[in-house]
């Protein structure tokens, strides 16, 4: 068989057809591999030092809760009164930065399609304390979030996209001013504009029934009502219940394995504890992140631990307290304790009840149904009768004190409750070393209001929690002089 003859003019052809086609492949390739980098579909950016992973880690709330990066970035711009103030932006909410970073501690950031931002652990458990009123924060991780007044974001996010004025025109303008989107990008953060105001109306909705309860303040959050109606649509029409409750210390987790946790004692699971906490913060049973999560479960767990005593203490004053811990607090609160981390029931501990009775069979039945489907799914919710006694490692550093942060300092909490602070300030994060605690008498401060506490509103109880409020006043001194060591 002869092989077949080309001519120059039929080998010009195909040379330029095979060009064409080269060029076309080569140009969707270079496309496809453009968009990708735009639109990568989910990639967090990573950290390998593990406390700016706790700090600016993914876990997971960004594909389904969060919000596109440039959006999150200009709305204090475009709308700075609708912020409780004085600034800058999100700080005056109490979110913390760190200089040079982009993004609040707490905040993590993920491609999905556009750069998204969402919270993790870190913005509930992240705090700040001065020893004076001029002298610099400290920054101290696993502590609970004292400045931050997370309603107060979530409300900001929900007034800003129900302003006439949040376009997409004039959301677009305001990020012209930080940095050039292409074409594309454009395209894409005008639907971005239209999705953020259909996802925080509808988070909005789920959780309206907020505004019949009292505000939360700083350092606090309602932690089980919420999730009632955005994970099981529970109609709030008739559930007046109010869950308010400081946010907890995260350090020091792997002698907490077994014990009765959260603060009425719900669950005996740090794996669960850890993922409903997860939950509340914006992942999905699908959005979860679980190897980003255990890296931050395994340090809890085996390495963060509750910063020392940073002031002076009187060494002599605090062995005559040691004594008096022992016989007044130890079997509650120290480990390896006989009744520690278990629940003492309502009728004997006295504390306001309105946490516990938000926590209902109806809803512990529910939880079960979380993550179905999974290895992991919840089986350890159960409702209690009381509140779990809870180990106090870096106490000093925990308060506002009772479940509610009803009692501003520890000297405080040995007073009968007639003689405790009726009224305070919370947010304030100047330390009361005398009575071990936060100064909590200062109203305001260069402009910025702090809030009012008031223990007559419902869920604001400072009552119960006898224990110790009989001693004398020079033994409830020793005994909070040794407690700053603990």
């Amino acid at each position: 068989m002869q092989p077949e003859e080309i001519t120059p003019v039929e080998a010009d052809q195909r040379h330029r057809t095979w060009r064409a086609v080269s060029i076309v492949v080569i140009a969707l390739f270079a496309v496809s591999c453009y968009l990708y980098r735009v639109f990568n579909p989910n990639y967090p950016v990573v950290y390998n030092d593990i406390r700016e992973h706790f700090k600016y880690g993914s876990i997971g709330t960004e594909p389904m809760n969060g919000v596109p990066y440039w959006i999150w970035k200009v709305l204090p711009e475009m709308f700075p009164e609708k912020l409780p103030g004085p600034g800058p932006g999100y700080a005056s909410l109490g979110f913390l930065y760190e200089p040079g970073r982009d993004l609040p501690i707490g905040m993590a950031r993920r491609r999905v399609y556009l750069d998204r931002v969402g919270l993790n652990c870190a913005v509930c458990h992240t705090g700040t304390l001065r020893e004076t009123p001029s002298s610099p924060r400290r920054i101290i991780l696993g502590m609970p979030a004292n400045n931050l007044d997370l309603q107060a974001y979530f409300r900001f996010l929900a007034a800003c996209v129900s302003d006439g004025r949040f376009t997409a025109d004039n959301v677009l303008l305001a990020i012209q001013t930080h940095t050039r989107l292409d074409p594309l990008e454009r395209l894409a953060y005008r639907a971005a504009v239209w999705e953020t105001r259909e996802v925080v109306l509808q988070r909005k909705q789920l959780i309206s029934f907020m505004d019949s309860r009292p505000d939360w303040g700083p350092g606090r959050v309602d932690t089980f009502n919420p999730y009632k109606t955005v994970q099981f649509r529970f109609p709030m029409d008739h559930d007046a219940t109010i869950g308010t409750t400081d946010l907890p210390s995260i350090w020091n987790q792997k002698p907490r394995e077994g014990m009765q946790l959260h603060w009425d004692g719900n669950n005996t699971s740090l794996e669960e504890r850890n993922k409903s906490a997860a939950l509340g913060g914006g992942v999905t049973p699908v959005s979860v992140d679980l190897a980003a999560m255990k890296r931050i479960e395994d340090w809890l767990r085996d390495e963060l631990q509750p910063p020392p005593y940073p002031y002076a203490v009187d060494d002599n004053l605090a062995r005559q307290g040691e004594a008096l811990y022992q016989a007044h607090c130890a079997s509650c609160h120290a480990f390896g304790s006989a009744y520690v981390g278990k629940v003492t029931p309502i009728a004997e501990i006295g504390t306001d009840p309105h946490r516990l009775d938000s926590f209902t069979y109806e809803f512990a039945a529910n939880m079960g149904t979380l993550f179905a489907g999974y290895p992991y799914r919840f089986t350890h919710f159960r409702k209690t009768q009381g509140y779990a006694n809870m180990p106090l490692d870096g106490v000093w550093l925990r308060a506002p004190y009772l479940h509610n942060g009803s009692v501003p300092t520890l000297r405080d909490l040995l007073e009968p409750p007639e003689n405790r602070p009726k009224v305070f300030y919370r947010g304030y994060d100047v330390y009361d070393s005398h009575k071990a605690g936060f100064v909590s008498d200062v109203p305001e401060e260069n402009g910025r209001k702090y809030f009012r506490y008031d223990t007559a509103v419902p869920g604001n109880g400072n009552g119960g929690h006898l224990y110790g409020t009989k001693l004398k006043d020079a033994e409830k001194a020793a005994l909070v002089e040794y407690m700053k060591k603990l």
